[in-house]
């Protein structure tokens, strides 16, 4: 099969639902093989979608062994990795810094940051070792460029993601690996799905997403297609960066109102 990844084999964690489903079945499309891990039996569905040129492993993103299958896997059944996109991340809930409690603080940590520096570790050596280049990207957050789109776990954990990847791409110079992060605004996705059940119960599903620009919340689809462009051989020059696919929602700091032809204060 033809296609922008032709040849290519990625890794896709998160893949059970939502932007890392969207993303194995577009980036099959452009004819990758691929390696799916998720925590749920849903990567199984998703890897049935796409067909032989797909692997499904159910997999903790925050353990390192599991990393390692993943890796392992891509060379085992592919014989190479060019691609690995740390997408799974669980939420944090939207409990104040007095509410939370350090546990489920490390949790978050735990399954948001270090999964993907563990992602950067075992990918990034494999593909450095292979001496062909690759990209490697990380599921961040406009959460994680600024305060208001997150709780403080989900929000600090995403913030140092962006900062991972800007330190990886550093530490990986000379290589030919780009790492890169993906910081998506209110995305209908699994880990989303109660605020937009939410929304449609009452009624106000008008109301979801309105304080970006757009005026409305993202597709996974969407989201899929900013993952492509940065897998893929047009972003060859973009390495270190933290790329917001939002609405605009982080183009401007918070205000009170937003009056066409006036001030707002």
């Amino acid at each position: 099969m033809s296609g922008r990844l032709s040849g290519k084999v990625a890794i896709i964690t998160g893949a059970g639902s939502g932007i890392g489903r969207a993303s194995a079945k577009l980036f099959a499309s452009e004819g990758a093989k691929l390696v799916l891990g998720d925590k749920t039996a849903a990567v199984h569905e998703t890897a049935a979608m796409i067909g032989d040129n797909a692997v499904a492993l159910e997999i903790d993103a925050g353990v390192e062994a599991d990393v390692q299958k993943l890796v392992a896997t891509a060379f085992d059944k592919f014989g190479r990795l060019d691609i690995a996109f740390a997408n799974a991340g669980v939420s944090g809930g939207m409990n104040g810094i007095f509410d939370l409690e350090p546990d489920f603080f490390a949790e978050v940590l735990r399954v948001n940051l270090i999964g993907p520096w563990l992602m950067v570790k075992h990918a990034g050596k494999a593909m450095m070792d292979q001496n062909e280049g690759g990209a490697i990207l990380l599921t961040a957050s406009v959460a994680g460029i600024r305060s208001g789109a997150g709780g403080p776990a989900y929000s600090a954990s995403k913030a140092g993601v962006i900062n991972l990847a800007m330190t990886s791409a550093q530490q990986l110079t000379g290589t030919g690996v780009r790492v890169n992060a993906l910081c998506p605004g209110l995305t209908e996705t699994g880990m989303t799905k109660p605020t937009f059940d939410y929304a449609k119960d009452k009624g106000v599903m008008d109301k979801v997403g309105r304080l970006n620009p757009l005026k409305r919340a993202a597709q996974a689809e969407e989201l899929a297609q900013a993952a492509l462009f940065l897998a893929s051989p047009e972003a060859s020059y973009v390495n270190g960066q933290a790329l917001a696919v939002d609405g605009g929602l982080s183009s401007s700091h918070p205000v009170t109102r937003q009056l066409t032809g006036q001030t707002a204060v």
